[in-house]
């Protein structure tokens, strides 16, 4: 139960909105890397082609100051700026990057990430203290399980804190060494009160992965290429999926991997709502939830 077509435009996103009573967008899996990291990753889509996958078109490939614009006109509100590191020593360099767009752009949600080293813990540690409202993790990209030990701290101060992780965890589109629902579910055991946002609903297990939020009331799943045409090629929904999002009430929020999707913006939402879980769903999903994870209330 997806929608196939790529019918919402950017600059009809507004009036959708409208239509439906969402008062806006918060995305919480939006990318914004320092430019070499972001062009090495554009590279990585880029030649996918050549390993027999279908093509990724980047389709926001630009400046940052040309994605932030192209976001305000679409209508989101607030975005995080996901970057995760894939080697020691680099996650504070993401962290800094991050802090400087954060102060430079208000829509921007302050956002930071750790890798299994020795200071992981301080890392995290300072990235709360200067005011981080969400972390990124790349279990498949990273190499790395999310139960080494050199993490144990940073999960501890991230989890006191009450700051949700979205956390790329799942075997797809692309399986890992230490991807998947085992070491996830592990880790939920060891920090019960750790707040994990799955990425990409944990693709391509759906249902797994739905029910881990279901059982647990700090995981919550995102919607990052669920549904899309693209991701239907690649890891289809199972039959009863939406039913079963449905039973898990504001358990998931809005993902889109902004900036780089292979279709508009506005298809996401438009999958969405073709589930027919209704309006005051969408708002959850879209605005409420995510400003609840994120305390933009202040809560």
């Amino acid at each position: 139960m997806s929608a196939s077509a790529e019918s919402l435009s950017d600059a009809a996103v507004a009036a959708w909105l409208r239509a439906r009573g969402v008062p806006g967008i918060v995305d919480l899996h939006v990318h914004f890397m320092p430019d070499r990291v972001q062009q090495k990753v554009w590279g990585f889509f880029d030649r996918v082609t050549e390993q027999g996958e279908p093509a990724w078109p980047i389709r926001y490939r630009g400046t940052d100051e040309e994605r932030v614009a192209q976001l305000r006109a679409i209508g989101v509100s607030r975005y995080a700026t996901l970057s995760y590191a894939h080697r020691p020593g680099m996650a504070q360099w993401l962290n800094d990057y991050a802090e400087r767009f954060a102060a430079a752009h208000p829509e921007a949600i302050p956002s930071a990430t750790f890798y299994p080293e020795p200071d992981a813990g301080a890392i995290a540690e300072r990235a709360l203290d200067r005011g981080a409202q969400v972390f990124k993790i790349h279990v498949q990209v990273g190499d790395f399980s999310p139960l080494d030990p050199r993490l144990t701290e940073a999960w501890e101060r991230v989890a006191a804190a009450g700051t949700p992780v979205v956390i790329h965890c799942g075997d797809g589109p692309h399986r890992g060494r230490f991807t998947g629902l085992g070491p996830v579910r592990a880790l939920v055991e060891r920090h019960p009160s750790l707040v994990l946002v799955i990425a990409h609903a944990g693709l391509p297990d759906y249902l797994g992965f739905a029910a881990l939020a279901a059982q647990h009331p700090h995981v919550y799943l995102d919607t990052t290429m669920v549904g899309t045409s693209f991701m239907e090629r690649v890891a289809p929904l199972p039959p009863g999926y939406v039913e079963v999002i449905a039973g898990l009430g504001p358990k998931v929020v809005l993902g889109t991997d902004f900036p780089s999707i292979p279709y508009p913006y506005g298809h996401q939402l438009e999958v969405l709502d073709a589930w027919g879980l209704g309006d005051a769903w969408l708002a959850d999903a879209l605005w409420n939830t995510p400003r609840r994870l994120l305390r933009l209330d202040g809560s």
